[in-house]
């Protein structure tokens, strides 16, 4: 933690012990991953949640004492808890303003306590702590020192043996763990973050320049730069001031505030303190927020520019459209001058989201336009309809149009990202896919309901209250539905009427604009009009309405538009996530909702549909942060125990979507409610039962639910529900469900004894991708059992597998390939394997383009040379396939290298196809990657070093190569499979004299103990010792010896133990 804080927190430029924290986003970033890791330490680590730390960590803070309650001694002025340590001491004690805090159990409360203002607290702890893990452990752990290192941590606290030195090292671990995720975060953060360059600024400000003067209808005043100088790269800051990134700087007089002074920098545009009164210096500290470009800060500081500005922007569009003909090839070039002068700037401000290229058309009409193809032009302007506030959430694609269902095809796509290893979490940020439908040409008859729609809408402009009733309840007779209907109340300028009668105080019209509202705004383009006439805010607040009817209305409505980015991030930002949690809370147990009288069951109702748009709005991981925040996990699991299966689907599609987030997992265990998941796939509700399983694959990442599964018997209605197949969506999550709990033996145990596995062989074929990835990952986990190999043999399930290797399914091959390779390990499985051609469809998956299925081809090759008869002859058979293998220890993955590491330790048990790979410099390529520190990586380039020694010269080429020294540092590794490959990779090696010098010069024989390395192999260790004895004097005798020939004595050995040939003298040989 100490190292993220030193090296990728934004400090501001004071001398040491009085910086502070900058305002950033990657600062926020940081400080939001220590509350994370802090508050959920009590539950995950409960023991070490109670370790006293030996300093407390103190601060100033802005808690009343008030705020403390239950577990605390209250005060005045001062708050002791409870909870005091060995000595008496309390272990939070408060004296206002400082507070001090001695454990992680405490820290945790606190935050918890704090609520809305713990960023603020954070931050004060961090900047008056800069070395917290020196006044967590002590001293000796100061992180601020150059050559501490996590090695060295563990190293002083294993010296004790008690059990507090036991949690120490515990805790020093996991605070190495967080340091390293920070650090790698902030790398991800920064890299996402957009950097400004002299052109763009100088676009923006040159556009900026044409639309500035006097009058009103101008953006502003007056632009102007503060230095008329140009230096050569384009900027005009200082030099001492560019090699911090800063550009130019600008005066700004916007019409409705005061002169602005402007730093434009390669990380954004900020607020500095203006020019000096004396010397018209500028003062160019920050004052403020970073904004991602000049146009988006003035529109946050002017609302008279925001103003003007999306009138200018809203000018170009209806001037394109104007002068837009038929033909697809002049349309681009009548594009060229409005890109021209929208770019820099122009483009970017499109990106908030602040105008509709429809919009203009929409409210000026009042007939009906049969332009139904320039109204919106989607495809054209939808790469600039992005935010890139969330960028850094959008690690995974967003499931796109209506007809999907939420959770459909997610068991693919999570798949898919799991294997690809991208942090976190389910559905994603990105910009859902929806485009506007092709509208038939003018020359099309138009129904008669169009045209009496657009007359019902008139009344609605022009008429009294009652009028405004009737026309909204005749409205509603229409079929709304009908997509004619819905964009006829569009076109005419309707939704911007609608949206404004909730701004009203009579509930009948706002009852009535709702109703309409929540019909149409299944249409993708009239949820996104909706949002461009800012319906969503309005929307929100009425969630506050004391009447509970309002309340439902506007929850459905906000669960219909909420399908998009955009919309979603605006009913986050509005104050929507809370105000849909509360609704959740309809103040009835579990029992007295499943018999509320009527009156209640509107409680109920309100709870529902808040529940259904917080499962439209969940779809976002910072939308699932917020609902977290706000205390939805316990409500969402109140209401999971109802009988009402209306208020489960959304309830479980909620937290379904909020599974994929390790917190929520975590939350979803401390609350029960993998019991309640089980319970309710006992339902009639094909709908609820897929739901409860898609939420169960979620949540099966972790071995303790996948147990409480098993448990509560939710194997045995997974399995009986594999019988139904005609609904897929359905199949797919089950069998999601099915391959994630298959990750524990026991449950595999257990679905054998349900005859599940026969039933997923039979599940091989005729299935869409969606459910052959899981079925084959289901497969995959339970064919590591021998009894499961043969019962997959015999009921015919290898020749669909081998069948599955031609697709082109990323994870599909994957699993496919973890399967076979499972399956291989039996010989008769092999077998048929082989005769189906199943070893060349591996090997040709080497060349796919995609990391993560080379390396599980090359782990399944490696059983399959194993149980080869005449494996040798197989492998030189592949014409060009000795050359492939060894072209990919160029990889820069580390599961592919280690992959190939194993599948080369088995080619090379072949002396001709040993040669083979010689020729092709498998030597060198193997001694490049011998300086690594990934554990995985080094025990298999350890085992493919020790037999490519077994030809030729390679010994020594190893030598010459450099690759002897770094084995021997591969004994400090923790796995045992380390360390018998190092040894087996040395003993190969020191049959060249020049190695035995190497490896005694970096200290084989006192680099550790070898009664450490081989706990459990007595006899091992004692000839070890021997045979390290015996290369240390090979090493002083080495001038008495020719090159190449081991001096006089020594002798080769096998231990009984490990199996690995070794060489003594003939004293040790006889210990």
């Amino acid at each position: 933690m100490g190292v993220a804080l030193t090296r990728s927190a934004q400090w501001t430029a004071a001398g040491y012990g009085t910086r502070t924290l900058e305002i950033t986003p990657l600062n926020e970033a940081i400080l939001k991953e220590i509350m994370m890791f802090v508050e959920s330490f009590i539950y995950k680590y409960p023991q070490e949640a109670r370790y006293v730390f030996v300093e407390p960590l103190e601060w100033k803070t802005d808690l009343d004492p008030s705020a403390f309650e239950s577990g605390y001694i209250v005060g005045e002025t001062t708050v002791k808890s409870e909870e005091v340590d060995e000595n008496g001491q309390p272990l939070l004690f408060l004296s206002v303003p400082h507070i001090k805090i001695r454990n992680f159990g405490q820290l945790s409360r606190f935050l918890l306590i704090a609520k809305d203002t713990k960023l603020k607290e954070a931050q004060a702890c961090v900047e008056a702590n800069r070395d917290p893990v020196a006044k967590i452990l002590g001293l000796d752990y100061n992180t601020m020192k150059e050559d501490t290192s996590t090695v060295n941590i563990l190293d002083k606290v294993t010296k004790g043996e008690d059990s507090e030195n036991e949690i120490k090292m515990k805790i020093a671990r996991l605070l190495s763990q967080l340091d390293l995720h920070l650090l790698n975060h902030s790398l991800k953060h920064i890299s996402l973050e957009i950097s400004l360059n002299p052109t763009s600024v100088k676009n923006d400000i040159e556009m900026l320049k044409n639309f500035s003067g006097k009058g009103e209808q101008t953006v502003l005043e007056s632009i102007s730069y503060t230095s008329d100088y140009e230096f050569s790269n384009g900027c005009r800051a200082p030099p001492w001031r560019q090699i911090h990134g800063e550009i130019c700087y600008v005066l700004v007089k916007p019409h409705d505030v005061e002169t602005l002074c402007i730093t434009c920098s390669a990380e954004g545009v900020f607020l500095n303190g203006g020019k000096t009164d004396n010397e018209g210096e500028i003062n160019y500290e920050r004052k403020g927020e970073i904004y991602k470009d000049l146009v988006t800060f003035l529109k946050e500081k002017s609302e008279k520019f925001s103003e003007n500005m999306s009138k200018q922007e809203k000018r170009f569009s209806n001037k394109k459209e104007k002068k837009e003909p038929t033909n697809d090839p002049p349309e681009k070039e009548e594009a060229a001058p409005v890109q021209k002068a929208i770019t820099g700037s122009g483009k970017r401000t499109l990106e908030k989201n602040q105008i509709n290229f429809g919009k203009s058309q929409m409210t000026k009409r009042l007939e009906p336009s049969l332009s139904w193809k320039a109204t919106v032009r989607f495809k054209e302007y939808r790469s600039l309809l992005r935010d890139p506030q969330e960028e850094k959430h959008r690690r995974r694609p967003e499931r796109s149009g209506p007809p999907v269902k939420p959770g459909r095809a997610q068991l693919v796509r999570k798949s898919t990202e799991k294997i690809e290893e991208i942090v976190s979490e389910s559905s994603s940020e990105s910009e859902e896919d929806e485009e506007p439908l092709d509208r038939q040409e003018a020359n099309a008859d138009l129904p008669s309901e169009y045209w009496q729609i657009q007359k019902l809408v008139k009344y609605l402009k022009g008429g009294n209250q009652t009028a405004t009733v009737i026309a909204l309840c005749s409205m509603k007779d229409f079929n709304l539905a009908q997509e004619t209907c819905q964009l006829a109340i569009r076109d005419v300028g309707g939704l911007e009427v609608l949206i404004n009668l909730l701004d009203t105080d009579e509930v009948k019209c706002k009852i009535g604009s709702l109703k309409i509202l929540k019909e149409i705004s299944h249409n993708p383009q009239i949820r996104r009009n909706i949002v461009d006439l800012g319906g969503l805010p309005v929307m929100v607040n009425t969630l506050d309405s004391p009447h509970k009817s309002l309340k439902c209305l506007a929850a459905e409505t906000i669960a219909n538009v909420a399908k998009f980015r955009r919309a979603r991030q605006a009913v986050r930002r509005y104050g929507g996530i809370t105000k849909l949690v509360a609704l959740l809370d309809c103040g009835k147990s579990s029992a007295e909702l499943a018999q509320s009288s009527l009156y209640d069951a509107r409680d109920v109702e309100v709870a529902r549909c808040g529940a259904l748009a917080l499962w439209s709005c969940s779809k976002s991981y910072t939308n699932k942060e917020a609902i977290r925040k706000a205390g939805g996990i316990p409500l969402l699991a109140r209401l999971l125990k109802t009988s009402h299966e209306n208020m489960l689907i959304p309830v479980v599609g909620t937290l379904q979507e909020c599974a994929s987030e390790e917190n929520y997992r975590a939350a979803i265990k401390a609350e029960r409610i993998i019991e309640n998941l089980v319970k309710n796939l006992n339902s009639e509700n094909e709908q609820l039962q897929e739901h409860c399983a898609m939420a169960i694959y979620q949540c099966a990442e972790d071995k303790e639910t996948r147990d409480l599964v098993r448990l509560h018997g939710g194997l045995k209605r997974l399995a009986s529900l594999l019988d139904n197949t005609d609904n897929k969506e359905r199949l797919a999550a089950v069998t999601g469900a099915i391959w994630k709990c298959s990750i524990s033996k026991e449950n595999v145990t257990k679905f054998r004894e349900y005859k599940a596995i026969e039933t997923l062989v039979g599940l091989l074929t005729d299935q869409p991708e969606e459910v052959l990835v899981n079925v084959v990952g289901a497969l995959g986990e339970c064919c590591q059992d021998y009894e499961n190999r043969v019962l997959v043999r015999k009921c015919g399930g290898i020749p669909p597998l081998v069948n599955l290797l031609v697709g082109v399914n990323q994870a599909l091959l994957v699993n496919v390939t973890k399967a076979i390779g499972a399956c291989a390990v039996e010989p008769e499985s092999m077998m048929i394997i082989d005769r189906l051609d199943g070893v060349r469809l591996l090997w040709s998956l080497l060349k796919n383009p995609h990391p993560e299925v080379k390396a599980s081809a090359a782990w399944a090759l490696c059983p399959c040379i194993q149980n080869t008869k005449d494996a040798g002859e197989m492998v030189r058979s592949f014409v060009g396939g000795l050359e492939l293998v060894v072209n990919l220890l160029k990889s820069d993955n580390k599961e592919v290298l280690a992959s190939v590491c194993a599948a080369i330790t088995n080619i090379a048990k072949d002396q001709e196809n040993l040669a083979v790979i010689t020729d092709r410099g498998v030597v060198p390529l193997l001694s490049k990657l011998a300086n690594t520190n990934n554990d995985k990586l080094r025990r298999h380039l350890a085992e493919a070093i020790s037999h490519c020694c077994m030809w030729g010269r390679n010994r020594v080429a190893f030598g010459e190569y450099k690759a002897v020294a770094p084995l021997v540092h591969y004994l400090k590794s923790d796995d045992p499979n380390v360390h018998r490959a190092t040894a087996q990779a040395l003993y190969q090696l020191s049959e060249d004299a020049d190695n035995c010098v190497t490896i005694h010069e970096n200290g084989a024989v006192k680099r550790r103990k070898m009664e450490n390395l081989f706990e459990n192999c007595h006899l091992c260790q004692r000839k070890v010792e021997t045979h390290l004895r015996c290369v240390a004097r090979s090493a002083r005798d080495r001038s008495g010896s020719a090159a190449g020939v081991m001096p006089h004595g020594l002798h080769r050995w096998k231990c009984s133990v490990c199996t690995v040939t070794r060489r003594g003298s003939k004293d040790a040989s006889s210990q």
